[in-house]
């Protein structure tokens, strides 16, 4: 018997030829555009592709939950303590002092497109071809459902949520801006009965080794009945599948199944300009929309979907392009300096397997535990103990001159 969402959803699947907005791709950041604007009472046509699942470690702060209305029964697990791994094997426990979600993307994503085709907007799976500039000012967005014909559809704003290697932006941009990126690789491979040596199901270790990233770092995320085990790294000819290898070793996991394994790019920092300055506006991995240092995306993917949704509605309202460009300023008004900290972490701490020994023994500090997961379940950094504040500064900056060893 169909759900009244199922039911819903079927509804609104057949194609029309005209709407106000075309969302390219049903990740967080599109979906969440989708939704939002079709909340809003815009007509809203959802263009993803069928199979798509993005290499991720799945981790979510809970103020995504509250944000963004997504309960806990999406949550695959719930983590309370990180392990941080020192090129030494040296090993720092923190507690979080709360929980951080574990999603599985191949489940919260598709959850996240029945959202939005359950709030109005009409979701199509199909595989985008290109976008053809109208005689009349808009724009015709073509896509091959894989019924061998390829469908049109007339629009008068798209949104761009199509991944780091986006087709949008290069149709539509005329000037090309270099994206900075790492490849990330994982493994979703099942998980152990319970805990092990190795391996706590209430745990995410995160691996500080140049031989699991030179330049980035390594994960094993536990996911329930399974765990993502994944690392990145912009170094040309460096082994991922190498690096997962030895953290499935060190875990105890070698020889547990793998469910999937999946490979794409990952930005490390969002672009300059979001929209083309006409009719078009990037969200999520398509404009580097995720968080340096720690590669998180999810949240920061939905945040710029929800700003997204925003200037579309003006632009809609008013038909003024300069409104798409609130997206982005609101984006970095709300996480400029978070990811500027994060920016400057990865440049110094990950350079070599020195600093990050540095780093991870940093990681010990009571008061950085506290400030670093006060910031990220909530988003922003923490002010209320400024005596703390200076004495983080004073114990970063004494590793930093080399004062401490």
């Amino acid at each position: 018997m169909q759900s009244a969402v199922e039911s819903q959803i079927e509804s609104q699947q057949a194609i029309k030829p005209e709407y106000d907005v075309a969302v390219i791709g049903g990740g967080p950041g599109g979906a969440t555009a989708a939704r939002e604007l079709a909340e809003r009472g815009h007509d809203v046509v959802l263009i993803d592709r069928d199979g798509r699942i993005k290499p991720c470690g799945g981790a979510v702060p809970p103020i995504l939950l509250r944000e963004f209305a997504v309960p806990e029964s999406r949550l695959e697990a719930k983590v309370s303590s990180a392990r941080m791994v020192a090129p030494s094997e040296t090993k720092v426990d923190m507690d979080i002092g709360g929980f951080v979600g574990m999603v599985d993307r191949g489940v919260f994503d598709p959850w996240l497109r029945e959202r939005a085709a359950a709030s109005g907007a009409t979701h199509v799976t199909a595989k985008f071809q290109r976008l053809e500039r109208r005689h009349d000012g808009g724009i015709d967005v073509r896509f091959d459902t894989g019924d061998g014909e390829t469908h049109t559809v007339r629009v008068r704003v798209v949104v761009g949520a199509d991944g780091a290697a986006s087709r949008v932006r290069e149709q539509a941009f005329s000037r090309q801006e270099r994206m900075r990126h790492v490849f990330a690789y994982h493994e979703i491979v099942r998980s152990p009965e319970g805990e092990t040596e190795h391996f706590d199901p209430r745990r995410c270790d995160v691996y500080y080794q140049g031989k699991v990233s030179p330049d980035f770092y390594g994960w094993v995320f536990p996911h329930g009945a399974c765990t993502s085990v994944g690392a990145g790294s912009a170094v040309k000819g460096f082994s991922l599948r190498g690096a997962v290898k030895i953290m499935r070793d060190n875990s105890g996991l070698a020889d547990n199944r793998i469910v999937r394994r999946e490979g794409a790019p990952l930005p490390l920092k969002p672009l300059r300009r979001w929209d083309n300055g006409r009719d078009v506006v990037l969200v999520g991995d398509a404009a580097g929309a995720v968080a340096p240092s720690s590669g998180e995306g999810i949240y920061y993917a939905m945040s710029s979907g929800r700003f997204a949704a925003e200037a579309v509605a003006e632009f809609l309202a008013t038909g003024n392009a300069r409104a798409l460009r609130r997206a982005r300023r609101r984006f970095m008004k709300a996480h400029r300096l978070v990811f500027m900290i994060l920016g400057v972490m990865q440049h110094y701490w990950y350079s070599s397997d020195k600093r990050r020994e540095k780093f991870v023994e940093i990681c010990r500090d009571p008061d950085v535990q506290r400030l670093t997961w006060d910031a990220y379940m909530n988003k922003k950094l923490v002010r209320a103990k400024p005596v703390a504040h200076v004495r983080i500064f004073f114990k970063d900056l004494a590793h930093l001159v080399g004062l401490k060893n």
